[in-house]
């Protein structure tokens, strides 16, 4: 019997696939097709070329340099915008007397409290939409004064030539150089500085002035230096007479411009202040106003003569005396009485006796009259047996000054 799990031997095996043959016909023609192709648009290109670069060659050097400045033709483009007038600086006598005319023109006044302060009372930091010098030229107010300050700028590209990329800064609080780079980390290497600061303005009549005056003086470029920046926070908000820059140099300028700003805006000075920017403006040959010689003047001044004499002054009175009030009266407290062994004594009250007359002759047995006759001797701690005690222990007693001339005897001692 056949076996059935036997595999049968007429079993053949499919025929493996084989893949199809490719036709490498169709490449090859399209190969040649192509190299056609391409000889044909090399000649073309090269018949097209052969009168350009006749025509071409005068003007090759030219070119060449038109594309040089192309590089940098990002940051050449962009036009400048007007800067603000320069600072007038004050180093002689001439300026420094016509400062110190303005001074001596400003108000007087002690400082108003700083309550209610706030930078936005003096609007949007450094706003385009002011009335003073560059205002609404497009460009805002802190790159209008690092235009003007600053040397070797090169501005952002696309902005119209507002902002101010790069640059030195030749800072007149210092006197050092410091190189500008505009940056989120490096842009506060150099701040624009009030040079009246705004909470000392607030301080000295800015409270008085309109909201829109209040936004010019916060803008306004003969306000504003540009600066060190960690010398613009020390200064923080002090006037001539707390804070006065680094330089000595610029410090007649720096006061000068102090007061034109005060002069414009209508605000005061302190007498402190005052004296600080007078002290500074005579270093430069300024002369001090002479108030001792005004004083004397006012003195000088002739009283017109009339017929009236003039009144008389009341002689000067002393102040009244002070009434006498006497002190109170001290209140007699007798002293304690100290009952001690040792100090005890026996005083003998003895009844008055009827008086005598002057010529009877005392009887032993009389005594004086209204006398009380003391006689002291020790204490004794106990009695005697079956002895009687007739005298009390008592405190002495003052004897009385005032004396009856009669008999007297002496008390004698019981036993």
């Amino acid at each position: 019997m056949p076996d059935p799990f036997a595999m049968p031997t007429n079993w053949d095996r499919p025929p493996t696939p084989q893949p199809p043959k490719k036709r490498r016909w169709p490449w090859v023609a399209g190969g040649l097709v192509a190299a056609l192709v391409v000889v044909g648009a090399i000649g073309a290109v090269a018949e097209d070329e052969k009168p350009a670069t006749v025509a071409d060659t005068a003007p090759a050097p030219p070119s060449t340099t038109t594309m040089t400045v192309t590089a940098p033709a990002t940051t050449t483009a962009e036009k400048a915008l007007p800067a603000a007038t320069p600072v007038a600086k004050v180093t002689a006598a001439p300026g420094a007397n016509a400062a110190m005319a303005k001074l001596n023109a400003l108000a007087v006044k002690g400082r108003a409290p700083k309550t209610g302060y706030d930078r936005a009372l003096f609007g949007e930091a450094w706003t385009d939409a002011v009335s003073v010098e560059g205002g609404r030229n497009g460009c805002d107010t802190r790159n209008d004064i690092l235009r003007r300050d600053l040397t070797g700028i090169i501005f952002k590209a696309g902005s119209q030539g507002c902002a101010v990329q790069t640059g030195v800064l030749a800072d007149p609080y210092t006197g050092t150089s410091i190189d500008f780079l505009r940056g989120q980390d490096t842009s506060s290497a150099v701040q624009i500085d009030h040079v009246v600061a705004l909470s000392d303005a607030w301080q000295k009549g800015a409270q008085q002035l309109s909201p829109a005056k209040r936004i010019d003086f916060a803008n306004d470029p003969r306000n504003l230096q540009a600066t060190d920046g960690p010398t613009n926070q020390q200064k923080g908000d002090g006037d001539a007479a707390t804070w006065l820059p680094p330089s000595k140099s610029y410090r007649c300028t720096y006061v000068a411009r102090q007061v034109d700003v005060k002069t414009e805006y209508q605000l005061w000075v302190t007498q402190a202040e005052k004296d600080a920017i007078a002290r500074v403006l005579s270093s430069c040959g300024a002369a001090l106003p002479e108030t001792t010689a005004v004083a004397d003047t006012e003195t000088a001044t002739p009283i017109p003569s009339t017929s009236t004499p003039s009144p008389v002054r009341p002689a000067n009175t002393p102040p009244p005396a002070p009434a006498y009030t006497p002190p109170p009266e001290p209140v007699y407290t007798p002293p304690a009485v100290v009952d001690s062994p040792s100090s005890r004594t026996r005083t003998v009250l003895l009844s008055a006796l009827p008086a005598q007359p002057l010529s009877t002759p005392a009887s032993p047995g009389t005594a004086a009259n209204s006398i009380a006759m003391v006689t002291a001797w020790p204490a004794r701690r106990r009695p005697s047996r079956g002895r009687v005690q007739r005298t009390t222990d008592t405190a002495p007693t003052a004897i009385p000054t005032t004396m009856t001339p009669t008999a007297t005897r002496s008390a004698s001692k019981v036993r």
